[in-house]
């Protein structure tokens, strides 16, 4: 489901906007020829023209309409988060190469940085091939995380937060390898699925030293529109391959702050958070594959009853708009509850203030296998505090019993940690590496 946001035109929540960094450093023949070296050959070199190509320099204005399809990139917090959902998701989970240690990792995360930086701006990365993909940033985001793996290859295990690890076995899981886990993860975020290709390359690329691909998985969303518009629904929600209408009772920027970021609002509910995690996030990642050849076959009263909402409207069985209180106590005339005890919104609530979670899914639909007609489902994200208080409890009620497990299946699944934001004269992870 989505957030829940007033359409903002820069699409961020707030990160300070840069001058794109000054292109120079090293050429691609350069690179080409490291590349034939071993590990640390290839990064010294590289990383040594990386490191000054992150100072600030002088660089061309871009157009306006390119101007006005940035977000920023630099800030104390990532952009991709609490940033209004762009139409396009590729996900990308890498796993780190045998060998890589602390220092790899920080030349791995300068070029990185260096290279999101420059295509958030509209620019070109230091050895793009394809220099004009890179002129439509389209409201680019790229959202760097780092899973276990990268705590252990940078030793490091002792500041690995606890919710830091695969989640727990689920009845409902049908877990597959080519959709979980992973050493690092990009949210690449755009509303051109050419911006958000042409990212994914490059970036995979830039790294093949240090790490190598795990999965991809890609996603897209209806664009959101001002509320006059969006006849269907009405204000920012959007409905996924099921009918559904998604992003209601969503967290709502700033005022869930502390269900979010990593800091000094947390504290109250989560405790102390270690300093190099301040201004960062939780990040799960789940795939979930719907079954919709089945789900075809449910008349609309009983879907309604799955849910618990109108599917016209998404208003609750108990009100008449969308963003109405559903009244979990109201009963038929024959006793019974009007929303169903296994009922999905009934499952997924709670009286704990803790257990909420800023939702971010994108449906994704690709060729089905033989004999069925569909392989759709959600590649659902949830960014919030701490894994462990907010999304497992909530898990755990509807892994127990909801109706709609019967047409949804959890077929990936991985957790990451996000990275605070950072300066122009730093990089990604440097308060966990440096």
């Amino acid at each position: 489901m989505t957030a829940e946001h007033p359409r903002s035109d820069d699409r961020t929540a707030g990160p300070e906007q840069h001058a794109p960094a000054r292109r120079g450093g090293v050429s691609r023949r350069d690179l080409l020829g490291a590349s034939a070296v071993g590990l640390s050959g290839v990064t010294v070199g590289v990383v040594a023209g990386r490191a000054s190509a992150t100072e600030p320099g002088p660089a061309p204005a871009p157009a306006p309409e390119q101007e006005s399809a940035v977000v920023p990139f630099h800030g104390a917090r990532q952009a991709g988060i609490t940033t209004v959902p762009q139409d396009h998701l590729t996900l990308v989970a890498l796993d780190l190469s045998e060998g890589v240690d602390r220092g790899a990792l920080v030349r791995m995360m300068r070029i990185l940085t260096d290279d999101i930086s420059r295509l958030t701006a509209g620019e070109p990365a230091l050895t793009d091939t394809e220099p004009e993909l890179a002129l439509s940033p389209a409201h680019l985001t790229v959202t760097v995380g780092v899973g276990p793996g990268f705590f252990d290859a940078a030793d490091l295990a002792d500041r690995r937060p606890a919710w830091l690890r695969p989640l727990p076995a689920f009845t409902v899981d049908e877990l597959e390898d080519r959709w979980s886990g992973g050493d690092v993860v990009l949210q690449i975020c755009a509303d051109d699925p050419i911006t958000t290709a042409h990212a994914a390359r490059i970036l995979s690329r830039e790294v093949r030293t240090f790490a190598s691909v795990r999965w991809t998985q890609r996603g897209f969303r209806r664009r959101e529109q001002a509320p006059e518009q969006a006849a269907e629904v009405g204000g920012g929600s959007v409905r996924n391959l099921m009918g559904q209408v998604d992003g209601t009772r969503n967290l709502v920027m700033p005022g869930d702050d502390a269900l979010v970021w990593i800091g000094a609002q947390s504290q109250e509910w989560f405790g102390p958070a270690p300093a190099w995690a301040v201004d960062g996030s939780a990040m799960v990642v789940r795939r979930i594959r719907m079954e919709l050849d089945t789900w075809d076959e449910v008349d609309r009263p009983a879907r309604e009853s799955t849910i618990g909402r109108r599917l016209d409207n998404g208003a609750p069985l108990t009100g008449e708009q969308e963003h109405d209180e559903p009244d979990l106590t109201a009963v038929t005339e024959l006793g019974f509850p009007v929303i169903e005890t296994f009922a999905h919104i009934r499952r997924a609530r709670s009286d704990d203030g803790r257990q909420r979670f800023l939702r971010r899914p994108y449906n994704f639909d690709e060729a089905p296998e033989p004999g069925r007609t569909s392989n759709s489902g959600l590649v659902f994200i949830t960014f919030q505090t701490d894994v462990d208080a907010q999304f497992l409890p909530i898990q755990r009620r509807l892994d127990e019993l909801d109706l709609l497990n019967q047409w949804t299946t959890p077929i990936g699944s991985a957790v990451f940690a996000v990275l605070p934001g950072c300066t122009p004269r730093s990089y990604l992870g440097a308060s966990l590496l440096a």
